[in-house]
């Protein structure tokens, strides 16, 4: 597959080269037989070889249509070519393939022009029955895959909601491959004749491989095993799908052994039926939105409203003579949706006891969480849920310091002592990366020393961040625990809810990892493992564990909270939001103290529309979140690409790698950027799986400096208000640009050209430009991408607001609330009284939060002392936006005499 280091996934591939090759053929097709180009035929031999490698694992075209067209090319039957491969190519990019027999022959009935996907109508697609496709692992004749295939057909009937074809691959190393490859699988069956080995022997299909394991442990498999160990296998890349396992084996061989996501085995039988109605009822019960479903439901039934909404049903819009249009722009289904009743086959958020209840518990297994909770107001409201129902006054809570704010509000509202993490900074981008996990192991074996281990109660991470650094999440958490057993962990996930859906991603997940940190403490060989380190660490020094990989005590509690923010990453609408839960502890210990603080933070009036699309988004991520997060990493991977690739961008713009993002202590593989226009793409699964560090693809952030134009106004002036382009996170010398499951290659494509057309323009400006003007621009370059304020660290506490000068935990809630009396505060100048007062020896405190957008997290906190470092960032800052500083007055401070009283 000589082109496929040009490509991240197969699927993109495959398009491509469907597309190439209906060029190639529509030229053999329109030349006279003198006329036909030796480069034509041997590219398109070249396209059907490399196809070869990817279609047997699809239903459409199948392979014995695909095996015509190579004879159609053979016999030199170039017209008849070109139109097979012509009507291939639209179903797969239309998907009419999905709605309908697709003939090939040229006498057939041509549809495509009134049957075309993209005529048909938002109501006519919803009515539509949804296809998918089902994986049969055998080995197999052609005469007895026929025969199967067949059975599968005559399985379906009229009456059921969906639709289906079958795959037929003869091995575990194919089927594993196929799920990785072919997004529209939903079901497998396993069958007792299936192999072990794949024929198709390419370096590039193996290495998708690694995500189910290693060849190692592939080749170990014995004969006998190869159907429960594909069921297992198969958990770790897709635990969405459907697996049914049919064997020969007896019913006490089997129960001893892991079947992964198999949902049921079959005994020795061919009953096609049975199988077609366990595939029908496990696909439905993915596409169940509980809620949704009742919600519609309510919207048509006759209903007299005498209740305290006027828009349910949308009376108050429609007798008015003022604001029809915004019933016209909303239509009417909103409004008839719209309802404060908790009955009529609805359900109350607080008290969910019907279609909302099962909408959550649907919702904890898409995402692998014991529990899981809908918010109706974003995942600011989902952490101080969490940091309130957990955190008593007087706990101990190491925070990564540059948070969401929300989590910095969450602290003052519990009464936690607060001891905040410095990230690794990236001065000369002017953000910083995430926290190394030595810096959070040397915390906690400092609060042990001084005897408060005790009062520690949670780890508070972003996981990934804004800019895209995400943690070694398994590691993170058992060599904490190693520490504390008992810690609780909160990971904000705000930006990272789709990871769930990518087999490369969800390993950094926290419910992923919680689950396996339970199923591995449970194990003989971690039991053995740790007492094996117990014994070589008796006495250790504080250097050597810092330096020595823990391993958590096989009794180490696993409680896990994720927050995240549906909306932001996958189908919601804005401010939906989930809190998932892993927490051994929390029937006992935590059910009562999360449902008070989910009753302090829920409004009695959620909305409707938000839990419906709450629903919905779950339906969605379940049955074809795999296929949207590879699109949405193939966007993002062609726009590192095509930025990468062009002389002319690369004079303006760079693209920051993972060499650039994340220092080289913290990437263990070695792996600098996933993209070198010399070698092609980087496999990313080595990184993920070891490195303590890592940068989600999915973000693509650009170094803009060279323009001249610092993060904030090259968003604003240039991509804004010019060319329309919308995006929210800057820096002083960088913009983000990310990717979503909403992305298309179009949107790519529209910011590539702009981009180009911005580096146009600064050639035509420079190549016109005086000598003065020239440097004029090269000193605006300098200032932004060499003369960089750093990145200042946390300060500490003032010793009013410490319990002692031991360690560094402060009381950030007597701080904030401190603040409230005026008389207790007062103003001081950045450029005057400030710097006199740092000048002249005097500890300055904050009494109020500072954030600046950007970087859009606090970089003062009430109780915090003001070092020389942040007053010169805060003095170098050039963004217009600061929360909590005010121009006209100055920096907020405390008073002497406060600060006295408390001492």
């Amino acid at each position: 597959m000589a082109s496929a280091r040009d490509y991240y996934s197969p699927t993109q591939l495959r398009t491509d080269q469907w597309s190439a090759l209906r060029e190639v053929t529509g030229s053999l097709g329109r030349s006279a037989p003198n006329e036909i180009m030796a480069d034509d035929l041997a590219k398109a031999e070249q396209l059907f070889e490399e196809l070869a490698l990817i279609e047997p694992y699809w239903a459409f075209p199948g392979m014995v249509a695909f095996d015509h067209m190579r004879r159609q090319l053979e016999h030199s039957s170039f017209e008849d070519l070109a139109f097979t491969v012509h009507r291939v190519t639209r179903a797969l990019a239309t998907g009419a393939y999905r709605r309908r027999s697709i003939p090939l022959e040229r006498d057939s009935i041509d549809q495509e022009e009134h049957d075309d996907e993209a005529l048909l109508t938002t109501e006519a697609r919803a009515l539509a029955k949804p296809y998918f496709e089902v994986l049969v692992v055998d080995s197999v004749s052609e005469q007895q895959e026929r025969w199967l295939k067949d059975n599968v057909a005559h399985m379906l009937r009229p009456e059921d909601p969906f639709v289906y074809e079958a795959v037929v691959v003869p091995s575990l190393e194919d089927a594993l491959i196929a799920v990785m490859f072919n997004h529209n699988i939903q079901a497998i069956i396993i069958r007792p004749g299936l192999l072990l080995k794949s024929e198709l022997n390419n370096e590039v299909l193996r290495s998708y491989l690694n995500r189910a394991g290693t060849q190692e442990e592939i080749d170990a498999i014995p004969p006998e095993n190869l159907g429960p160990e594909l069921c297992r296998m198969l958990a770790r890349v897709r635990p969405e799908l459907d697996v049914y396992l049919v064997t020969h084996r007896s019913v006490e061989d089997i129960a001893n052994l892991d079947l992964g996501i198999c949902r049921r085995v079959f005994y020795n039988q061919e009953d096609f039926l049975e199988l077609h109605l366990n595939v029908i009822r496990g696909v439905e019960a993915r596409n169940n939105t509980p809620f949704f479903t009742a919600l519609v439901d309510y919207s048509k039934q006759p209903t007299g409203v005498f209740h305290a909404m006027p828009i349910s049903r949308g009376k108050s819009i429609t007798r008015s003579h003022w604001i029809q249009d915004m019933g016209a722009f909303y239509g009417p289904n909103i409004f008839l949706a719209e309802t404060s009743a908790t009955s009529g086959g609805l359900d109350s958020l607080l008290a969910p006891h019907g279609p909302i209840k099962e909408a959550q518990e649907l919702a904890s297994r898409a995402f692998g969480s014991k529990k899981t909770f809908f918010a109706t107001n974003g995942t600011s409201t989902c952490n101080k849920i969490v940091v309130q129902a957990l955190v008593r006054p007087g706990d101990v809570v190491l925070v990564d310091r540059d948070c969401h704010k929300s989590h910095h509000y969450g602290m003052v509202l519990a009464g936690a002592e607060v001891v905040y993490l410095d990230s690794y900074p990236l001065n000369e981008y002017s953000m910083y990366g995430a926290v190394p996990l030595r810096s959070i192991k040397q915390q906690l074996l400092a609060l042990k020393a001084a005897g408060k281990l005790d009062r520690v109660r949670m780890l508070l991470l972003t996981n990934c961040t804004f800019d895209g650094i995400v943690y070694n999440v398994e590691r993170v958490m058992e060599e904490c625990l190693a520490i504390k057993p008992d810690l609780i962990f909160l990971w904000d996930e705000a930006w990272f809810a789709f990871a769930r859906f990518s087999p490369t991603y969800r390993q950094r997940t926290a419910m992923r990892t919680a689950n396996n940190l339970r199923e591995r403490f449970d194990s003989d060989a971690h039991q053995r493992a740790y007492d094996a380190q117990q014994e070589e660490l008796k006495d250790a020094s504080v250097d050597l564990l810092l330096d020595t990989r823990l391993l958590a005590s096989p009794d180490a509690r696993v409680r896990v909270y994720a927050t995240q923010s549906t909306h932001k990453t996958l189908t919601s609408l804005r401010q939906g939001s989930m809190i998932h839960v892993h927490d051994q502890d929390f029937k006992g210990e935590v059910e009562q103290s999360f449902h008070e603080a989910y009753m302090t933070h829920t409004s009695t009036s959620p909305n409707y529309q938000i839990i419906a699309s709450l629903d919905v988004g779950r339906r969605q991520v379940e049955l074809e979140g795999f296929e949207f997060v590879q699109r949405q990493l193939e966007a993002a991977m062609t726009m590192r690409r095509a930025i990468s690739s062009n002389p002319l961008l690369k004079k303006y713009f760079k693209v920051l790698s993972t060499a650039d993002m994340i220092p080289k202590a913290h990437r263990q593989s070695g792996v600098t950027s996933y993209f070198d226009s010399d070698v092609g793409w980087t496999d990313m699964w080595e990184s993920w799986e070891n490195d303590e560090f890592v940068l989600d693809a999915t973000r693509v952030t650009l170094s803009v400096g060279g323009t001249g134009w610092d993060g904030d106004t090259f968003k604003t002036d240039i991509l804004m208000d010019r060319y329309g382009i919308q995006i929210n996170k800057t820096s002083r010398n960088t913009v983000l640009f990310m990717t979503n499951i909403g992305t298309t290659r179009s949107s790519v494509a529209y910011m590539i050209e702009v981009l180009v057309e911005i580096a146009k323009e600064l050639d035509n400006l420079l190549d016109d430009a005086s000598k003065m003007e020239r440097l004029s621009f090269e000193r605006r370059v300098e200032n932004l991408m060499e003369k960089y304020p750093p990145l200042p660290d946390f300060s500490r506490f003032h010793d009013a607001f410490r319990p002692d000068d031991i360690t560094p935990e402060g009381d950030i809630r007597t701080a904030y609330y401190l603040s409230y009396d005026d008389t207790n505060c007062d103003y001081f100048e950045l450029d005057g009284t400030l710097q006199d007062m740092l000048d002249a020896g005097r500890e300055v405190v904050s009494a109020s939060f500072i954030i600046p957008y950007p970087p859009g997290f606090p970089i003062l906190v009430p109780g915090q002392v003001i070092s020389a470092e942040i007053l010169a960032f805060m003095r170098a800052l050039d963004v217009s936006e600061i929360h909590g500083y005010r121009a006209d007055l100055g920096l907020r401070v405390f008073t002497e005499d406060a600060l006295g009283k408390l001492a």
